[in-house]
């Protein structure tokens, strides 16, 4: 994760920007883990855990196509 923010900050951040921050994404995680893998970190770096769902929540129902309209999108792209 190290690299990927010196390479980030070095190459695409801007001088009137803050450093990049990373964010990890684990299906689990432990606190001991994190905590000893980070501790010589001097970027800031968050890990965050996440869950999967089968359905899409009522409140984005409106937002996000279904997934026979991304499947019936992906076809056509793939075909062009």
């Amino acid at each position: 994760m190290e690299f990927y923010l010196n390479v980030l900050n070095d190459t695409v951040k801007l001088p009137h920007e803050n450093p990049s921050i990373g964010i990890i994404i684990c299906k689990s995680k432990s606190r001991m883990i994190v905590e000893y893998a980070l501790k010589s970190s001097n970027l800031p770096i968050g890990v965050a855990t996440y869950d999967l769902s089968s359905k899409l929540p009522e409140a984005y129902r409106e937002f996000l196509p279904d997934t026979d309209t991304i499947a019936e999108k992906l076809t056509i792209l793939m075909n062009l």
